[in-house]
């Protein structure tokens, strides 16, 4: 039986074992996923995490639950050895072992993307992954619930003030978000005033949102300034060290909340712990087909796909000949990937992936949001109902389709809510702090030396 390996469970390796497990029949082949999480992120939907519409759980698809003809392996793979035919499995709690494979399909996605600027390691945190969103959405609660009991000054000042480096596609909506949440909460803390809170993204280049028009990308900036929202333009982080935010025009923000979002680059397991080739950025080198290539060709056997491969765009709407890095484009280069292993296992031959792309929507916060495709634009409520709808039919698996539909039919009914977990990462704190202790033998005699 062929052992197929699938490096990553995120939208693409995730999409590419659901395909793989309709298409393979009972004995052709054995697919094996492995992945440090249990489960897959639907990324579009972190933002409104961020904000409240959607319930944290509901935004990420266990690989167990939707996986029954997979094995699925909770891991880290350490090492990809295709030469052998290899990869080297590390467990959180268990030894290094070996597991041998006959086909590999990469598709260990991307991580955030950061410059050795000084503070922004220590104090910063992206929206890559879905604890990230929650402890950026407990956090800001958490922020009001501390600053409505302080007095006007600085201390409070710096837990309202909210920073957001990057202005692409993931940056706008995670920024457009946590407005909308803040300016939500307002209306439950009386003491604060609207002008009390501050919003700023900074964005290196002279626009935000690449992917829609200029026209559009004004708007939203307008329409970010309306909610007290400030966005700076061919501005740069230069610091933010103690978490005071320096920026190249000469700014500064005290904050207790740092989000970065500027860019993101090929998981390094590509360049730094497999011997397959990779372009100068470190994604691998594939076909159009989706085949790993090499300088001398195809590399057998081996597969790619998702923001971990260079994919050459056929449609010519890609930059610089590749697609761009997202979920469109992921979902959809799995499922040409599964189809060709497929084929190739039965002898056909694999087919070129295309795509043309069919536009980019954002959500901007409960109500607005931002529709671009062609010089068509869509802004306001319209492009918001858009933005719900494709992303309510994309996300994989009914069961979680329903559970997200049903977060917003509630939030309609009902608000958002406002419930903080921010002490969620220290559950034994409460028990520790009034459990009864033994004395020690000696717990109740004074030291020798402190006797006379």
């Amino acid at each position: 039986m062929t052992k197929i390996l699938i490096v990553g469970g995120g939208y693409a390796g995730f999409a590419a074992a659901r395909h793989l497990e309709k298409q393979l029949n009972p004995g052709e082949a054995q697919v094996t996923l492995v992945d440090p999480l249990p489960y897959m992120t639907y990324q579009p939907f972190l933002p409104e995490v961020i904000g409240g519409s959607i319930e944290a759980r509901h935004a990420v698809v266990s690989h167990r639950r939707h996986l029954k003809r997979t094995r699925v392996i909770t891991a880290e793979v350490a090492k990809i050895d295709h030469a052998s035919k290899t990869a080297t499995i590390k467990p959180e709690d268990a030894d290094e072992y070996t597991l041998g494979y006959d086909i590999v399909v990469v598709t260990a996605g991307a991580v955030s993307r950061t410059f050795p600027i000084p503070g922004v390691a220590d104090n910063a945190i992206g929206v890559k992954r879905i604890e990230e969103a929650v402890w950026v959405r407990n956090k800001i609660i958490d922020n009001f619930n501390r600053a409505s009991t302080m007095a006007p000054g600085p201390e409070r000042s710096r837990l309202l003030t909210f920073v957001v480096v990057g202005g692409g596609f993931a940056g706008i909506e995670a920024f457009a978000e946590m407005r909308s949440l803040a300016t939500a909460l307002l209306a439950d803390y009386p003491s604060l005033q609207f002008d009390d809170v501050q919003f700023h993204l900074i964005e290196a280049m002279g626009r935000i949102m690449p992917e829609v028009s200029e026209e559009t990308a004004l708007w939203v900036i307008k329409n970010l300034a309306e909610r007290g929202a400030t966005v700076h333009l061919n501005t740069q982080c230069s610091s933010a060290v103690d978490g005071v935010i320096e920026t190249s025009n000469g700014d500064k923000f005290p904050t207790d909340v740092l989000v970065w979002t500027a860019g993101q680059m090929a998981n390094p397991l590509a360049k730094g712990f497999t011997d397959l080739p990779v372009n100068e950025r470190g994604n691998i080198r594939v076909r159009a087909d989706l085949r790993v290539e090499g300088d001398d060709g195809v590399v057998k056997d081996a597969w790619s796909a998702g923001d971990v491969a260079a994919v050459p765009d056929l449609s010519g709407g890609g930059v610089a000949g590749f697609c761009v890095p997202n979920a469109q484009h992921a979902v959809r280069q799995a499922a040409v990937l599964a189809d060709n292993i497929v084929a190739t296992l039965r002898g056909d031959a694999p087919t070129d992936y295309y795509h043309e792309n069919i536009g980019a929507v954002a959500g901007l916060g409960v109500g607005v949001g931002a529709f671009q495709s062609g010089k068509t634009g869509i802004t306001g409520f319209p492009a918001w109902a858009m933005h719900r709808g494709y992303h309510g039919v994309a996300i994989p698996t009914y069961e979680r389709k329903i559970r997200v539909f049903g977060d917003w039919l509630g939030q309609i009914v009902l608000g958002r809510d406002f419930v903080s977990l921010q002490d969620g990462d220290k559950p034994k704190a409460f028990f520790e702090r009034y459990a009864a202790r033994p004395k020690s033998a000696a717990g109740d005699k004074k030291p020798a030396a402190a006797k006379k």
